[in-house]
């Protein structure tokens, strides 16, 4: 592993793994205490400085957002499991994006986390800002979606754009970053750029290799569809080609990479065939561009492989080689039978990727990346102020916390109906 001379910040809020989206759903934000729980065991924090994160606003918040939206929000918030059911519908609340106890400060903490991540790569503060619990990429400015309420992508990126000209945003889960996409369609300040399955109605639909962009965001966004069954070796035959390309044609000053864990082989609602070297290539060749990245979490909903592939992600990005035996926690059972970071990886599926599609997706795409202006230029204006408001900056400028003990902090009290029992559940 390469061993870096890069700045790092890690944002944990013991909390945010607490809040429970209800029975039966797939999204568990307690896979974010099961993942920083192995950070700190590995004494991965050591390598790096470590926030509790700011907590984002509503003014913050509809920075992106829509004020009736997220005024919604925060009033549900405050009526506590009586919530109501008038405009639910109007703003995409239901089965698959629920209400539940303490949603708004949920969204608070994770935009939060990467808002500060932002703010911190802005003032040359570190090189790299690490928010796992963010990465929620499908909501959009006055509705939910696909168990994402507030886009804290988004919001990132706007302040990432006060200080820098051009800003990369990379998608590797396997649903397509459709609502980051959106916010930025017509703009050449952003390039998205999602690798993603696609077809057969999978959600969220979008992501067709011909949604390049419009206006003056015409060839900006970068689409990948992929078929069932990618594998590690398929995945980096598409993905650094794609990659190189893009960096050598629109050399961005920053790079924002969502890291969905979701496209693991047996991830409860994918279909992917990649283990954690696969997935954390993609991290580690990010790195080889010496550009500063904000890295955040994503989809991924069997808890014990999305914490074992974070950890991996996360000391890819320390530099630090880690032991595949688990270390001894409170939550070792949850990783049952083989206790190792990197289990076996079962094939669900075969790859529908054959080398010719691939082969073909590729050169149609750095074919389209010849038509952006190499480093399109921007007329820097006056910087406004921070989204983290000066009243606010002792979340966000606080010393690394050394004092608590963090896996007593880590904690967690569990739902009774945290988990079920049932033929799809693969917790």
């Amino acid at each position: 592993m390469t061993s870096p001379k890069r700045s790092i910040v890690y944002f944990y809020e013991p909390s945010v793994g607490n809040f429970h989206y209800g029975a039966n759903h797939p999204m568990k934000p307690h896979r974010l205490t099961l993942t920083h729980n192995l950070v700190f065991s590995y004494h991965l924090h050591k390598k790096m400085k470590v926030y509790r994160p700011y907590h984002a606003t509503s003014h913050d918040m509809c920075k992106f957002h829509s004020e009736d939206y997220i005024e919604f929000l925060q009033r549900a918030a405050g009526q506590s499991d009586m919530f109501p059911v008038k405009n639910c519908s109007s703003f995409n609340l239901g089965d698959d994006s629920p209400m539940f106890p303490g949603l708004y400060r949920f969204c608070s903490l994770t935009s939060g986390a990467s808002l500060d991540g932002a703010r911190k790569i802005n003032n040359k503060q570190c090189d790299i800002a690490v928010n796992w619990s963010g990465g929620l990429h499908h909501a959009k400015k006055s509705e939910a979606s696909g168990f994402c309420y507030v886009n804290d992508i988004v919001l990132a990126i706007l302040e990432l754009l006060k200080y820098h000209q051009r800003v990369l945003y990379v998608d590797i889960d396997i649903h397509h970053g459709d609502g980051v996409q959106e916010a930025f369609y017509l703009t050449d300040r952003v390039m998205t750029v999602s690798f993603h399955k696609y077809g057969n109605s999978f959600f969220p639909g979008t992501g067709d290799m011909y949604e390049i962009g419009k206006e003056a965001g015409k060839y900006f966004s970068v689409n990948v569809p992929l078929k069932d069954g990618m594998d590690d070796v398929s995945y980096r035959s598409i993905y650094q080609p794609v990659i190189r390309a893009i960096m050598d044609h629109y050399r961005p000053n920053v790079v924002v990479l969502q890291c969905g864990a979701d496209c693991l082989a047996a991830d409860r609602l994918g279909c992917f065939n990649m283990s954690n070297y696969g997935h954390g290539d993609c991290v580690r060749y990010m790195l080889e561009f010496d550009v500063p990245v904000l890295v955040l979490g994503g989809g991924g909903y069997t808890m014990r492989n999305v914490a074992r592939c974070w950890t991996y992600e996360t000391s890819v990005l320390v530099g630090e080689e880690i032991s595949n035996d688990l270390p001894q926690t409170e939550y070792y059972s949850y990783f049952a039978p083989d206790f190792t970071l990197h289990p076996e990886t079962v094939c669900k599926m075969d790859n529908q990727n054959s080398k010719q599609y691939l082969d073909d997706i590729r050169k149609m795409t750095v074919e389209m990346l010849k038509s952006v202006a190499s480093a399109p230029s921007v007329q820097m204006q006056h910087v406004p102020p921070d989204l983290i408001q000066e009243e606010t900056k002792e979340w966000a400028d606080q010393k690394p916390d050394e004092r608590e003990d963090f896996l007593e902090s880590a904690k967690r009290v569990e739902k009774d109906n945290e988990f079920y029992e049932g033929d799809k559940d693969q917790d």
